[in-house]
């Protein structure tokens, strides 16, 4: 894992910020990232910590293929940029190109006759001598956006294999991290759960306020948790990269305002814990799908609700950053990536992440916790 890390920061630093980079090497850069996981994926194999090599390995395709999908859209967009300035010019660049050609072609002898003789030879090899330097740096300037045009189509012609194998290889990590999990024995505990208690909760409850107020009482945990979470507010990172729909207390579309956020983000996306904290319900609940309880501090429930798969059982504490579940939806193969990508699209955000959490009885913004761009 720590090779993983390495690699990946020596990927960072090779490029600064992507938002500066130009598509190719945009584009480039996730390969590097690309190759990179696809190292980790073989050496997880012998791992001594198997659940932590392919979470890190998971979260390297995941950004590789992000990065992959920018350097994508950069470049269509890029594309019919200079489409559009080659059609909106067209006429001129035919002229262009037809002088361009005459004076490759034409007898050296020819060009410097006239026909007023001398003086009008003279005032022709003039006005060539002040016109040649500017057509030959528009040439250059469309020699450029040509090579550029044949570059992206290059790198988007690459992107379809490199796609094929990164999408099966992080398919692969995946399912390989949920059988180390559930493999898993030698995490600490801090409860022991009542599943007949927990059974009896889950189909009681009507709400999942009234459940979560519920579980306060339900098989109390003895948590030691040196870390200090409420110090860590405003610093947390979010337990999937996405953006923000729906704000706290905010209405949404269907007219329903709920006590916490709604996350978009990408199907299949690896959720983790945002800090250490104990495992306080996992498994499906009312209508809100799969739902991952942890409780970060005494007093304090952190819910995630709308995952595909769970991770862990009820009890376990879990560490910062320790895989809790995948979003649901299906990956996308390679040609509607591309595709999503062509049209100049960031890529589907089709799953939703919704995330609550609760002081006490009292919910509380979660955004206010988390390190969330405000833009």
């Amino acid at each position: 894992m720590k090779h993983l890390i390495s690699a990946l920061f020596l990927v960072a630093l090779t490029g600064a910020a992507f938002s500066q980079s130009d598509p190719i090497t945009t584009a480039k850069r996730a390969s590097q990232m690309l190759n990179v996981a696809a190292n980790s994926l073989r050496d997880a194999e012998s791992a001594s910590d198997r659940v932590g090599a392919l979470t890190e390995t998971v979260r390297a395709y995941e950004e590789g293929l992000s990065a992959l999908r920018e350097g994508l859209r950069r470049a269509a967009i890029q594309e019919r940029s200079i489409a559009l300035v080659f059609e909106a010019k067209r006429d001129r660049l035919s002229r262009l190109i037809g002088v361009l050609q005459t004076i490759g072609t034409s007898p050296a002898p020819l060009l410097m006759m006239h026909p007023t003789g001398a003086i009008g030879t003279a005032r022709s090899g003039m006005i060539l001598s002040e016109v040649t330097p500017a057509l030959q740096a528009e040439a250059l300037t469309l020699r450029q956006q040509l090579e550029e045009v044949r570059d992206i189509r290059s790198l988007q012609k690459n992107a379809a294999a490199l796609l094929t194998k990164s999408l099966t290889e992080v398919q692969t990590a995946r399912a390989e991290l949920s059988k180390a999990i559930a493999n898993r024995v030698d995490l600490p505990r801090s409860f022991t759960s009542d599943s007949e208690k927990m059974l009896a909760l889950v189909e009681s409850s009507d709400t999942l306020q009234g459940f979560a107020s519920g579980l306060t009482d339900l098989n109390p945990s003895d948590l030691t948790n040196p870390a200090d979470f409420e110090a860590a507010k405003g610093d947390l990172s979010l337990p999937v990269s996405g953006t923000i729909l729906h704000r706290f207390n905010e209405t949404d579309a269907a007219g329903v305002k709920r006590p916490g956020i709604v996350l978009a983000t990408r199907a299949q996306s690896l959720v983790t814990t945002p800090w250490p904290a104990t495992l306080r319900y996992s498994g499906p609940l009312l209508e809100y799908g799969n739902v991952v309880i942890l409780e970060p501090r005494k007093g304090y429930l952190m819910i995630l609700a709308g995952l595909g798969q769970t991770f862990g059982e009820v009890g376990e504490v879990l560490s910062h950053g320790a895989p809790i579940g995948l979003m649901g939806g299906l990956s996308p193969n390679p040609d509607a990536f591309l595709i999503t990508a062509a049209k100049g699209g960031g890529g589907n955000q089709q799953e939703s992440l919704y995330i609550e959490l609760r002081q006490g009885d009292e919910p509380v913004d979660p955004t206010t916790w988390f390190a969330i761009n405000k833009e």
